[in-house]
């Protein structure tokens, strides 16, 4: 067999690497009692805690690409499993806000704490251009990827 070249080795490990993850976060689901829906909404609620953005059913919806009903039902059942809470906003009683309980982090870091601290090892032993590239390539698939899945690599 020949040598695919540099790009399609990258992309074979990328794929490679996303099948894992992807085997490892179902089988948290699986573990949890968890839709793979509510996986992804846990980790939407919790990167907008980590960057201060308020959550609300709205856009959690919008950012899993379901409608109104869908997110009642996935936030229902992660309420009901004790991983989220609905709490009204102090500023504005209209607006419900989310949070990821203290419960569901401790699951989360207690399945996936040791990936991330050896991946948080991995990256704090590159140097700092190392880093840099790392960081750029990341940046540049996830927005390819965003653009082919919003149909802008359709044919």
């Amino acid at each position: 067999m020949t040598d695919p070249g540099p790009g399609l080795r990258t992309v074979h490990q990328l794929r490679a690497l996303t099948v894992e993850l992807d085997l490892l976060a179902a089988a948290f689901a699986q573990r949890h009692g968890l839709h793979p829906t509510d996986l992804r909404a846990l980790i939407a609620l919790l990167d907008a805690a980590r960057t201060g953005t308020p959550a609300t059913p709205g856009r959690l919806g919008r950012e899993l690409g379901v409608n109104s009903a869908g997110t009642t039902a996935v936030l229902d059942r992660l309420e009901r499993l004790g991983h989220v809470r609905r709490a009204r906003d102090p500023h504005d009683r209209r607006r419900v806000l989310l949070e990821v309980t203290e419960r569901a982090v401790a699951l989360g870091q207690g399945f996936f704490g040791p990936l991330i601290g050896e991946t948080v090892a991995l990256v704090d032993g590159l140097s700092p251009a190392e880093r840099a590239t790392v960081e750029g390539f990341l940046a540049s698939m996830r927005e390819i990827v965003a653009r082919h899945a919003d149909g802008g690599g359709a044919g």
